[in-house]
């Protein structure tokens, strides 16, 4: 019996990863689809629960390899697959995207997308390599279809021989979710000495000191990020006499960050570090430019969310990370663990604010011509409706498809 709204169902491990889909399910419940979503125990999931349309389900899943664990996951994720028989899967992040395709090819779901976000084995070696490349291989098998969220993410996976070139694409111009651009934005001109006064508070809270400016980072603290890559850069910077101060927004992931934090707290000036916070949004207005040394990208929210609020970006030409900015008009690009490339971007725009605020400009056009929420939501739905075979199109999913033609 045909269904009257058709049902998709998102799985990613951690509820955290929900952050990265954060108002697309939303979106899609109000245009009509039956929407829900899996993933590990969390507030987020709890939160998302609340939410109209919208229904989730926890099944536990652990980060690392647990063998008995994850097969008592996949027990429960074929159960609830058998259950809810939706008609697309649309599923991302390893462990979810291992075990969610692995259910979803057995339950023989309609229509299965492996949606890569990133890439773990490029910063991994020998047999850890090789083991994550065969898990790759099996999450696209299992799949119908596979989404990368950027252009340099489908091109590595490609060469690496993970997946066949005409079975993985690109929508538009990359990106899982957007960018709030009317969240993430500059001081409003008509509210300027308010927004002013306002983000002058939250700069004295955070200890920043007034005319030094900002170098920001934002995001998890681990060694895939490059952490040590933007010290030695800062070391270059000191060096040279260039003034600054780094505001750190993100908490610590990993034991190699701690080390790269110590490496900055024995520089000269200490850095601003706030942990995880709810919203980051605030923060990004105390920021001259915005630094993200990273190592690997799937393609990083955090550009997209600095340039919406008119930050030019430093980062380097990591897959993922090289299509988030345009190298000399929306910010810089430096080779990968080249410090003295990315101290040299950095000092280029630390001493010319007249460039810092073209390129910011720049950087918040092209967020809203490419990367708006809107837009990328649309281009969503439009896929996921065309991927349902005719034969199993409910009316709803083929008007959806007809926004195209």
């Amino acid at each position: 019996m045909k269904r009257a709204k058709p049902r998709i169902l998102f799985g990613v491990t951690s509820d955290m990863s929900i952050r990265l889909m954060w108002g697309f399910p939303q979106f899609l419940a109000r245009e009509g689809w039956d929407v829900h979503v899996v993933s590990s125990p969390g507030p987020l999931l709890d939160q998302l629960d609340s939410e109209p349309g919208i229904t989730t389900h926890c099944i536990r899943m652990s980060r690392k390899p647990a063998p008995f664990a994850d097969l008592a996951a996949l027990g429960r994720w074929v159960l609830l697959l058998l259950n809810l028989r939706p008609d697309v899967t649309s599923v991302g992040t390893p462990k979810a995207g291992l075990l969610g395709g692995i259910s979803a090819w057995f339950t023989r779901v309609p229509s299965r997308v492996y949606l890569l976000r990133g890439l773990p084995l490029e910063t991994a070696s020998g047999a850890k390599f090789k083991l994550l490349a065969a898990l790759e291989r099996l999450s696209f098998a299992t799949a119908h279809k596979a989404l990368a969220v950027s252009p340099s993410l489908r091109e590595r996976v490609v060469d690496l021989g993970l997946v066949p070139s005409h079975k993985i694409c690109v929508l538009g111009a990359g990106s899982s979710n957007g960018v709030d651009v009317l969240r993430f934005k500059p001081v409003d001109a008509k509210k300027r000495d308010v927004d002013h006064e306002a983000d002058s508070a939250l700069g004295g809270e955070l200890g920043l000191e007034v005319g030094v400016p900002v170098i920001g980072y934002v995001g998890r603290l681990s060694a895939d990020k490059g952490l040590t890559h933007l010290a030695n850069a800062l070391d270059v910077l000191g060096s040279k006499g260039i003034d600054h101060q780094l505001l750190i927004v993100g908490g610590v992931d990993d034991s190699a960050a701690s080390e790269a934090l110590e490496r900055f707290h024995r520089g000269g000036r200490a850095p601003i570090q706030t942990g995880h916070v709810g919203d980051p949004a605030p923060f990004y207005r105390l920021m001259d430019v915005l630094c993200l040394p990273t190592r690997r990208e799937g393609f990083p929210n955090v550009v997209l969310e600095a340039s919406a609020t008119g930050i030019p970006t430093v980062t380097t030409n990591a897959t993922g990370a090289i299509d988030s900015v345009v190298d000399g008009e929306t910010g810089f690009i430096t080779p990968v663990d080249s410090a003295g490339s990315m101290a040299e971007a950095l000092a280029t725009l630390l001493e010319d604010p007249a460039r810092r605020t073209r390129m910011g400009e720049a950087a918040r056009r092209r967020a809203f011509e490419h990367y708006r929420q809107p837009l990328v939501w649309q281009a969503l739905e439009t896929f996921y409706a065309q991927s349902i075979p005719r034969a199993l199109q409910s009316s709803a999913v083929a008007m959806a498809a007809s926004k195209e033609l």
